[in-house]
C-alpha cells in the first residue's frame, strides 16, 4: 500500500515491532526527505541491535542500533551474517547490500552513520572473497570525546558519514540525500 506520494506503508503504525530508532528515522528523516522505504524485515539473530533489512529508494540497507558499553567510549555494533547453518561471518564486499546504517542515541543526541558498502570495504570492515573483515565495530558519534589516538582517527573518518537527526527541527535534507545515495 502506498501513500499519495508513492511511499510504501507511510503510516508508522504499519511497522509493528520495529525498533523505536528506526521508526524515529522514518518519521524525522525518510518520509520528510521523500525516500521510498520498504517494510523493514527483522533479523532475529541480531535483534539485540535492532537489526532490520529494507530498501531505501531501491538501495539494499542493513540497519543496526549501536549500544553504549560501560567501559569504553563510543558505541558498539555488530555487522555480521550467518551464510548458512555454520558459524557467523562478516558481511562480504560482494554481498547485495548497498548501505549499512547504524543508529546512535545518547540522551537527546540522535543520528545515524550511513556507510556505503565501498567505505566499509576500504576500511577492512567487510571481507573480500570471504577473507578478513570484522564481525563488529565501535562507532564514535560527534558528541563522543575520544580518549585515544586510534579512536580519534576512527571518529574522523566515520563522521564523514554521520547524519544528525534532530528532534526539534528538520534534518539536513541535502546531506541526507547525499549520504543515502553515496
Amino acid at each position: 500500500m502506498t501513500d499519495p506520494a508513492g511511499r510504501e506503508n507511510s503510516n508508522p503504525a504499519s511497522w509493528p515491532g520495529v525498533h523505536a530508532d528506526l521508526l524515529a528515522a522514518r518519521t524525522r528523516l525518510y518520509d520528510p526527505c521523500g525516500f521510498t522505504c520498504s517494510r523493514p524485515v527483522p533479523e532475529p539473530e541480531s535483534a539485540a541491535y535492532g537489526a532490520h533489512e529494507f530498501t531505501l529508494d531501491g538501495r539494499a540497507v542493513r540497519y543496526r542500533v549501536a549500544r553504549i558499553t560501560p567501559t569504553k567510549v563510543g558505541q558498539f555494533v555488530t555487522l555480521w551474517k550467518r551464510p548458512g547453518p555454520g558459524p557467523i561471518a562478516p558481511f562480504d564486499a560482494a554481498d547485495p547490500v548497498d548501505l549499512f546504517v547504524v543508529s546512535c542515541r545518547d540522551g537527546d543526541h540522535f543520528g545515524q552513520f550511513v556507510f556505503a558498502r565501498e567505505v566499509l570495504r576500504e576500511r577492512g570492515v567487510l571481507s573480500r572473497a570471504g577473507e578478513g573483515g570484522k564481525l563488529a565495530i565501535r562507532v564514535y558519534p560527534p558528541w563522543v570525546t575520544t580518549s585515544s589516538r586510534q579512536a580519534g582517527t576512527t571518529q574522523a573518518w566515520q563522521l564523514e558519514h554521520f547524519l544528525p537527526i534532530p528532534g526539534g527541527h528538520p534534518v539536513d535534507a541535502a546531506r541526507a540525500r547525499a549520504l543515502h545515495r553515496a
